[in-house]
C-alpha cells in the first residue's frame, strides 16, 4: 500500500499510532510509514533493560517507570520537529497526561492515530505473536491504565476489527482530515 499522500499543511506533522498491547501499533505505524514516505521509529525498542524485565516478568510498569522512555520518544518527535521531518512513532501513549507530555516535546503539533478495540480481540493477538516480551497476563492492567483519547485534538480513532489494510486506509483518511494549525 505505498499511497504517499502528502497532508497540504499537515505534511510534516508527527504522528504516535497509540493503544494498548496487541492492538497492532506496530503493524499500522510500519504502514503509515510506507505510505507517507517517512521514517518510522517502534517505541517498544526504545524502553530500558529494566522496564522489559519488570514487563518481561509480568509487572505492570508504573508512571515512574514509563517517564524516562516518554522523555526519550519526545526528544526524538521533537528532533524530527526540528528538522522538518515527519515520523511515525508507535507508543502506547495510554494516559492523557502521557500524550501531553509528548505533544509538549513536539511543540504542540502532534497527531495520534488511537487503534481501538476489545480486549478478547487483543488477548487472541497477544497470544498469538511470538518472541514480544509483552505477556497477555498485562493486558487488564493496560486497560485499568488506558484513559481513551476521546475529545483530545488531533486524534484519529480506528477500530481495528478491520483487515490491516483497512485500518491503514481509514487513519490515512483521518489523518487527512486533521485541521492545519
Amino acid at each position: 500500500m505505498a499511497v504517499s499522500q502528502p497532508l497540504s499543511e499537515n505534511s510534516v506533522l508527527p504522528v504516535i499510532v497509540m493503544g494498548v498491547s496487541g492492538c497492532g501499533k506496530t503493524s499500522v505505524g510500519e504502514r503509515l510509514a510506507n505510505a507517507l514516505n517517512c521514517r518510522f521509529i517502534e517505541g517498544d525498542s526504545l524502553h530500558p533493560p529494566a522496564n522489559i524485565a519488570k514487563m518481561s516478568a509480568g509487572i505492570p510498569l508504573s508512571d515512574e517507570d514509563r517517564w524516562p522512555w516518554l522523555d526519550l520518544i519526545g526528544g526524538l518527535i521533537g528532533e524530527s520537529v526540528a528538522r522538518g521531518e515527519r515520523v511515525i512513532v508507535s507508543c502506547s501513549a495510554l494516559k492523557k497526561i502521557y500524550r501531553d507530555r509528548l505533544r509538549a516535546a513536539a511543540g504542540g503539533r502532534l497527531a495520534f492515530v488511537f487503534l481501538e478495540g476489545s480486549r478478547a480481540v487483543f488477548d487472541q493477538r497477544m497470544k498469538a505473536r511470538a518472541g514480544h516480551f509483552m505477556p497477555a497476563s498485562l493486558l487488564d492492567s493496560q486497560f485499568a491504565t488506558l484513559e481513551p483519547p476521546t475529545g483530545e485534538p488531533g486524534v484519529v480513532t480506528v477500530d481495528v476489527d478491520l483487515p490491516l489494510a483497512g485500518i491503514v486506509e481509514k487513519a490515512l483518511a483521518g489523518l487527512q482530515d486533521l485541521p492545519a494549525r
